[in-house]
């Protein structure tokens, strides 16, 4: 089968960053299925283990995100069967997405929406999963009931911000503030939810005062959290709590935080699948509750390009772009040729 993979860690100018492969067939085993794989989508995370990663001695395929039809299953798997369209974030420990086809665990899949093609539903899994746990799992807002409160969201237009902005939005009566530095980011905001946008280039706090806004009781920074991190939890509300999703975030001075009685809260999607917990099939439904509400229209896509089929050339693209740090939304790549 064809796949894309590295074996060393290359730059994005590098003609050798991703490279075309052919790989043997997998085959399903236990909770398995064997899924061919429409289309994937990249996320920041691609990129910072194929910079990371160095030598490897053979190579490795990565990508996370995917959308396909299920071409086999093993033995122990449940609520699958051949056929069905399914969308889902793999783990860093097996294979990755960017392959003809992949081998993923039943208990991490949902059921692809019916209204979106396989590429705009490869844009959702992974930020839709890492919004939901932060929001719903690590500072338990409730849904669907008065609550209030403020939410700001650090790096809004990228794809964990924009789903958290639609999640906070639309499931919780929160104001939700997003961090936007361009005209063209902060109007994606806005259309994804937002009810006010900040520029994190400039002083956060000042801003939120002159909007008339109080200080927020959730802070959730999905980018550049050392950066960030002491002059938000100087904007934190008493009592409130910061998330953060960044491994490489290096050392964070919590102490401010005991002053207000406010909490830090972690979130890694992969911490189910990798760990293999008691409740990995929280996933499962996660994403089952994210599909019907993108058939009901609640939720859309994130998906704001398609950069042609799944090969080295299109993702050494999607990664460059991604480095970048100019990207909206989730840069797709569909089918293999």
């Amino acid at each position: 089968m064809k796949a894309v993979a590295f074996t060393h860690s290359r730059p994005t100018t590098a003609l050798d960053a991703l490279e075309d492969i052919e790989l043997p067939m997998p085959v399903p085993r236990h909770h398995d299925l064997l899924v061919e794989i429409k289309a994937v989508s990249v996320n920041p995370v691609d990129t910072k283990i194929r910079q990371a990663a160095e030598p490897l001695g053979e190579p490795r395929v990565l990508g996370f995100d995917a959308a396909g039809i299920v071409r086999g299953i093993g033995p122990e798997v449940q609520n699958f069967s051949v056929g069905d369209e399914v969308f889902y974030a793999g783990v860093p420990d097996r294979p990755g997405t960017n392959a003809e086809y992949h081998l993923v665990d039943d208990r991490l899949v949902g059921h692809k929406p019916k209204t979106l093609s396989f590429a705009e539903a490869a844009a959702l899994p992974l930020t839709a999963l890492t919004a939901w746990e932060m929001l719903f799992e690590r500072f338990r807002i409730p849904r669907d009931q008065p609550h209030g409160g403020t939410l700001l969201v650090v790096g809004g237009a990228g794809g964990v911000g924009s789903m958290t902005i639609q999640l906070a939005a639309q499931l919780t009566d929160m104001t939700v503030i997003a961090t936007a530095s361009r005209p063209d980011t902060a109007d994606w905001c806005r259309a994804l939810g937002a009810h006010h946008t900040v520029n994190h280039e400039h002083d956060l706090g000042a801003q939120i005062l002159q909007a008339g806004l109080t200080p927020p009781d959730h802070i959730f920074c999905v980018t550049h959290v050392k950066q960030h991190f002491h002059k938000l939890v100087e904007l934190l509300a008493p009592e409130g709590a910061i998330g953060i999703i960044e491994s490489n975030a290096g050392e964070l001075n919590v102490s401010p935080l005991i002053r207000k009685s406010a909490t830090l809260h972690t979130e890694y999607v992969f911490t189910r699948g990798v760990l293999h917990t008691q409740n990995m099939g929280v996933q499962h439904r996660t994403l089952e509750a994210i599909a019907h509400m993108v058939d009901n229209g609640t939720l859309k896509t994130t998906m704001t390009e398609i950069l042609g089929p799944i090969n080295a050339t299109n993702l050494i693209r999607a990664h460059a772009a991604l480095e970048s740090g100019n990207t909206m939304g989730k840069l797709v790549l569909e089918g293999f040729k």
